[in-house]
């Protein structure tokens, strides 16, 4: 008998918003040589969207 101990782990919209948020907060922060000011605001904007889509399902 086999036990299947490796199951797959879906992301929540929240994660998967913040994480799209961090990347292009990262994206904007090279291009416009400012890191500082544009991660944060990815990850806050990312925060924000998950919580509006989490709460309209």
């Amino acid at each position: 008998m086999e036990i299947d101990n490796k199951r797959k782990r879906e992301f929540t919209i929240m994660e998967k918003s913040i994480a799209i948020g961090v990347v292009g907060g990262i994206i904007i922060g090279v291009l416009t040589d400012n890191i500082g000011l544009w991660l944060p605001v990815g990850i806050a904007l990312g925060a924000g969207i998950g919580t509006t889509q989490k709460k309209s399902r």
